[in-house]
């Protein structure tokens, strides 16, 4: 009887850590085969806001909607694989100023820094299937009368004329969501500390923000900065 019950919780087990695993990998492969309907013209240099709009315009469930958010990079557009660790980090909430902490998806680590530096956090509210949730995002600020508008970035994602282009990017209080501050809170002194400490958020970080703008290599180089600044 033992042998048969623990035969039972094994097979139970395994079969359980295969659907979770099929869940996470679906989400990506999900994106991969919208890819095109996501950017017709197969640009997606600095587009993580059109993923955020695919997203949020989905019928999902805050579950679902965290686990999309967590599949591309806001800052270059480009998918990152499903086993990615985040950096925790902050940015300043646009309004109050105040430093915002969480966990921030990323394709590489320059797009931390850039993200940290050119973007600027507020609070959303949301109805999901499974109803009304409150989360943080990373906002930029209207680029649509940019002169300096960066030319390999599609300006029709973002841009009516100059206005945000609502139906392409999803537009809060004046400013373009471009992805989700993952597990986002107020930060304590503690994690303050934690990030200006660590050798990517901190001493990395430190060095790619004072590097002039025409030396950029790494990352998206000056493009997001462009869109973004």
């Amino acid at each position: 009887m033992k042998k048969t019950l623990s035969k039972f919780f094994l097979i139970f087990f395994a079969l359980f850590q295969f659907e979770t695993i099929a869940d996470e990998k679906n989400y990506h492969k999900e994106l991969i085969t919208d890819w095109s309907r996501i950017f017709p013209d197969q640009n997606r240099n600095a587009a993580g806001p059109k993923f955020f709009k695919y997203i949020i315009d989905k019928k999902i469930t805050y579950k679902d909607f965290k686990e999309f958010n967590k599949l591309y990079c806001a800052v270059s557009g480009s998918l990152i694989d499903p086993d990615s660790e985040p950096n925790f980090l902050y940015a300043n909430e646009s309004k109050t100023k105040e430093k915002i902490c969480g966990n921030y998806y990323k394709c590489c680590i320059p797009c931390s820094c850039d993200i940290m530096k050119y973007s600027e956090v507020e609070k959303m509210k949301h109805k999901f299937l499974d109803g009304l949730k409150e989360f943080y995002v990373f906002t930029i600020k209207n680029p649509c009368n940019k002169k300096d508008f960066p030319s390999r970035v599609n300006k029709d994602y973002f841009c009516n004329g100059k206005k945000i282009n609502n139906d392409q990017v999803y537009n809060l209080n004046g400013r373009i969501v471009i992805g989700l501050l993952h597990k986002g809170r107020k930060c304590k002194k503690d994690d303050i500390d934690f990030v200006k400490n660590h050798q990517v958020t901190g001493r990395f970080c430190e060095l790619r923000n004072n590097t002039p703008l025409e030396n950029l290599e790494a990352g998206m180089g000056d493009i997001f900065i462009k869109l973004a600044r």
